[in-house]
């Protein structure tokens, strides 16, 4: 899945991060877009947090998933859960649908490999985000 971590640029010069997200919400309305701007907190926590990686690389559908869960868990706590449910995520597989609107829109890469389908089931959100609620959840 997506190998940058930085405010993307589009490969014909700087891309207005805002008019880009505005645009991706215009064409797939169902997702906040608070759910783009924590896509890119997530894969960069997900790199040096949770797979505590020294250098950018190929991050798989799942691992991803994981690591946004981790970082919802952390940032939102009990409410995580509803956070995500007011920003039209409902399943991991939205996760994958705001990842792809992202690719799709040139402010993430994807390989050949990655599909939509690699973040369907990887956890559910209630149990993800409610039921293995802690206090002492480390990052």
């Amino acid at each position: 899945m997506p190998d940058e971590t930085e405010k993307p640029q589009a490969d014909d010069g700087p891309v207005d991060f805002e008019a880009a997200l505005l645009a991706i919400k215009r064409k797939d309305p169902r997702y906040s877009i608070d759910a783009y701007k924590f896509a890119f907190e997530g894969l960069e926590f997900t790199l040096k947090k949770y797979l505590k990686l020294q250098a950018p690389r190929h991050v798989t559908g799942p691992e991803l998933c994981e690591g946004m869960r981790r970082l919802a868990l952390k940032q939102f706590g009990l409410m995580a859960y509803d956070v995500w449910k007011k920003w039209g995520i409902h399943c991991t597989q939205d996760l994958g649908q705001i990842i792809f609107n992202l690719v799709n829109a040139n402010l993430l890469r994807a390989t050949e490999e990655d599909k939509l389908e690699d973040f369907k089931d990887c956890f559910d959100l209630k149990k993800g985000l409610v039921e293995s609620f802690s206090f002492d959840e480390e990052e």
